[in-house]
C-alpha cells in the first residue's frame, strides 16, 4: 500500500510502498477513503511534539472495513466506518473508570512510541523496517486500529463529510460535554476558529448556547465562524478581544471560554473573558515547553476555573456524534473548505501551516 511517511522534523512527508498491515486480536484494518488534516499532525511534522521517525500520521480516518483480526464482534468486512483518534484499551485502569480520553495504555504504548498495545507497530517498509502509528496511522490507504475506536457511518452519510468526527469535533464535544458541561442559555467564547474551534462553534449551537463569541486574526475564518453559528465575532488583531467581550456581555465576560489553538495568545484572552465563578477549558494542543500566566490571588478570588480537556469518551459519544449528523442536527461537512488527493498530502499540511485553512482540509486516499 502507499503511505505519506515523516522520516525529520520540518522535511516534507514522502509517499512510499509499505506492506499491507494486518490486524491482530480485537483490531481492525480499514481501507482509508478520506483523512482529516490536524493541527496536532502539524506540531509532529514541525519536531514540536516529540515522536520517533519514520511514522505514519493521519488520525482523522473515514473508511470501509477490509479485514477484522480475532475476537472482534459487531463489525462486518464491508462496514462503512469512522475511527475516533483516541484508542481505548477497555481495560486500563482509567477505561475502567470511564475516563476513556484518558487510557493508560494509549499514552504509555501509542502517543510517545506510535505502537499498539501489544508494544508493536502494524507498519513496516518493504525490508522489515518498522514505521511508527501517530494513533492509526491514517495518511495510508489502509490502517489499523483497535475495534474500541471503529464506528459504523450512518447510511446515507458521506464518509468524507465525518472523517474529522473521530478528533475535532470528538475533541470539542469533550470540552462542551464534560468538562464545561455546557448547558442551554450559557454565554461562550471560542478563542481561534481553526478545526477544534469550527466544530466547537458548532457544538455550542447544537447545545442551546445563547451566544457564541468566535475570536480569530482571520476575518476569512471569522466569516466561517458566523456561517457554523457564532452570532458574534471579534477579530484580536484589531481590538482588545477580551474588553470586546465583556461589551458584547454587557461588562459580564462570559460563561465559558474554550481556548482552542494551544497558544499563550490565546490563553491569555480566553483567561480574561470569563465572569466570576467562570470557566476556561483548554482544548489546544500547545508545543512541548509552553506555559503561560496566571495571578493564583486572581483565580482564587473570581473563583475561575482553569481545565484541561483531552476528547471525548469515545465508545459513549461517538454514537451520541454520528447520531447527530444523521439527523441533520450536526453539518460536520460545513466545516471543510478543502479537499486534497493523495499526492499532495504535504500541500495540505504546507497550507495549514501557514494559517491558510479555514476550518478543515481532507485528503482524500481511495
Amino acid at each position: 500500500m502507499r503511505a505519506a511517511v515523516h522520516t525529520a522534523a520540518n522535511q516534507p512527508m514522502r509517499i512510499e510502498e509499505l506492506a499491507d498491515p494486518r490486524p491482530k486480536a480485537g483490531e481492525v484494518a480499514i481501507d482509508v477513503r478520506s483523512c482529516g488534516a490536524c493541527h496536532t499532525d502539524l506540531h509532529v511534522l514541525k519536531g514540536e511534539l516529540p515522536f520517533p521517525t519514520p511514522t505514519v500520521l493521519g488520525h482523522e480516518v473515514a473508511g470501509v472495513i477490509a479485514e477484522l483480526g480475532p475476537d472482534v464482534t459487531g463489525l462486518e468486512v464491508g462496514d462503512r466506518v469512522v475511527t475516533s483518534f483516541i484508542m481505548p484499551c477497555g481495560q486500563c485502569e482509567q477505561c475502567a473508570r470511564g475516563n476513556e480520553e484518558i487510557c493508560r495504555k494509549f499514552f504509555e504504548f501509542n502517543r510517545g512510541k506510535g505502537r499498539l498495545y501489544d508494544d508493536e507497530t502494524r507498519l513496516f517498509r518493504p525490508d522489515g523496517e518498522p514505521v511508527w502509528m501517530y494513533s492509526m496511522g491514517g495518511l495510508a490507504e489502509r490502517c489499523v486500529t483497535p475495534a474500541t475506536s471503529v464506528y459504523r457511518v450512518p447510511d446515507g452519510v458521506e464518509l468524507s463529510d465525518v472523517a474529522s468526527v473521530g478528533c475535532s469535533t470528538m475533541t470539542a464535544y469533550g470540552a462542551l460535554r464534560h468538562a464545561a458541561n455546557v448547558q442551554v442559555g450559557d454565554t461562550v467564547a471560542v478563542v481561534a476558529a481553526g478545526g477544534v474551534g469550527s466544530a466547537l462553534i458548532q457544538l455550542a449551537a447544537v447545545f442551546g448556547a445563547s451566544m457564541i463569541i468566535a475570536v480569530d486574526i482571520s476575518e476569512e475564518k471569522l466569516a466561517g465562524a458566523r456561517k457554523l453559528g457564532a452570532t458574534h465575532v471579534v477579530n484580536s488583531a484589531e481590538a482588545d478581544a477580551p474588553a470586546a467581550i465583556r461589551e458584547l456581555t454587557g461588562g459580564r465576560g462570559v460563561d465559558v471560554a474554550f481556548e482552542a489553538l494551544g497558544a499563550v495568545p490565546t490563553f491569555d484572552i480566553a483567561r480574561d473573558s470569563v465572569v466570576e465563578g467562570g470557566q476556561v477549558v483548554v482544548v489546544g494542543i500547545a508545543a512541548r515547553g509552553t506555559t503561560a500566566e496566571f495571578d493564583l490571588a486572581t483565580i482564587a478570588r473570581r473563583k475561575l476555573q482553569i481545565k484541561g480537556s483531552y476528547g471525548a469518551k469515545p465508545r459513549r459519544d461517538m454514537p451520541v456524534l454520528l447520531d447527530l449528523v444523521a439527523r441533520g442536527l450536526l453539518r460536520p461537512q460545513d466545516a471543510i473548505s478543502r479537499h486534497y488527493p493523495f499526492e499532495q498530502v504535504q500541500d495540505a499540511y504546507d497550507a495549514l501551516k501557514r494559517g491558510e485553512t479555514v476550518g478543515r482540509a481532507v485528503i482524500d486516499i481511495g
